[in-house]
Formats: structure tokens, sequence, C-alpha cells
């Protein structure tokens, strides 16, 4: 049998560590994403409903056992990188994450390539809004940060130019405007293949200790 992971504790860990933790809980965090996926899509008859109801309960019981009170919160690696594992957008233990990845290039900008399922339908067929607005978000204040300095959201203003088809190939690109003072602005916008669906503003903050 394989050896048991690394408890993720507060504490810093080891790439060592690291690694055994990603390979212990993406792959299954991955499989969550895909009961999700598939419990919205699913035409199954009311008696493997209720079979798979069953095993689920049973799994989220086993789970459940080890759990740890409160939500994932951030740990850090042995040279201080975070591990935000449970974000709700790049999280790989949170199965409601795409996750995205997000990319830093050299002149400041950033830029990430993903694509979302029935999981985050809004109007039909398409990406709901606040969803978009949170890939910004997130996108946009990845611009702002700095190492040991995250910056956090000011302001946020979304313009929604057209719908944004789940299903499809999609980025979302962002870049520093201007800085002043204390506030870091920045622009961004979500792309499919035809165009521009969905372009931001936001103000970034660093906040005080």
């Amino acid at each position: 049998m394989p050896a048991d992971p690394p408890v993720a504790h507060a504490g810093r860990v080891t790439e060592t560590e690291i690694e055994a933790l990603r390979a212990t809980y993406e792959p299954f965090t991955e499989s969550v994403r895909r009961l999700v996926d598939v419990a919205i899509r699913t035409n199954a008859d009311a008696a493997t409903i209720a079979a798979a109801k069953e095993a689920v309960d049973r799994v989220v019981a086993d789970l459940d056992a080890s759990a740890t009170d409160g939500p994932f919160g951030v740990r850090f690696s042995a040279d201080g990188q975070p591990m935000a594992w449970g974000n709700v957008v790049i999280g790989v233990r949170n199965a409601v994450a795409p996750p995205l990845v997000v990319h830093h290039e050299a002149d400041g900008s950033v830029w990430t390539e993903f694509e979302l399922g029935a999981a985050y339908e809004g109007p039909a067929g398409h990406v709901h809004g606040g969803v978009c607005a949170m890939v910004l978000d997130h996108v946009l204040g990845a611009t702002a940060h700095k190492p040991g300095k995250p910056a956090v959201t000011g302001t946020l203003t979304t313009r929604f130019r057209r719908g944004t088809r789940l299903g499809c190939p999609l980025r979302a690109e962002a870049h520093i405007d201007r800085v002043e003072g204390v506030k870091t602005f920045v622009v961004g916008r979500i792309l499919d293949p035809e165009g521009v669906t969905v372009e931001a503003e936001g103000i970034f903050l660093y906040p005080r200790r």
C-alpha cells in the first residue's frame, strides 16, 4: 500500500511533502469536480440516483471523520510560498474551482486559459455573470500581488459585452494600468474564440498590517 501523505497542517511543509500532498489530493479533487458536473447532466433513473446518493453519503461520512474545523486557509511551503489550495478560483483541493493556473509575464501582465462546464451556468448555455466577475477579480488581483504582500480588492467594475459560453476555450488576461500611492489600477478581460466577452477595471490595495 502507498505511504500516507503528510498532514496538511498550518505550519510550513517541505517541497517533498507538498508533492506528496498534491499527488494524493489533486486527483481526488478532480474526481469530485467530475462528479459535480455529471450530477448536473445525468438522466439516470431514480434507483440509480438513490444508489449513488447512498455511496456518496458513505464517502462523505468517511472523510468527515478526519476533517478539520473551518476553512482550509493558506498554508506555506518551507520557502514561504503560499499554498492557497482551498481557494475558490485556483485551489487544487477545491472542487468548485475550475481551477485556474495564472501565468505571470516579465512585463507584469498575467493570463490564464480555462474552460467552464455545467457547474458554472447562469443563462442557459452561458457562464453566470458572477462567475465571470470572480475570475476577473482573481486575475486582475494577481497583477498587483507582491511576494509576501498580497493585494486586496478595493473596487471591481465589470462590463458584459456579450454572453460567455460554457464548454469553449476561454482566456482571461490583465495588466496594471497605473499606480497611485497605495492604489494599483488594473484592467483585464475575458475572451472566447470570437473575442472579448467581459471587460473589467479594478483598484487593488495593500492592507495595513
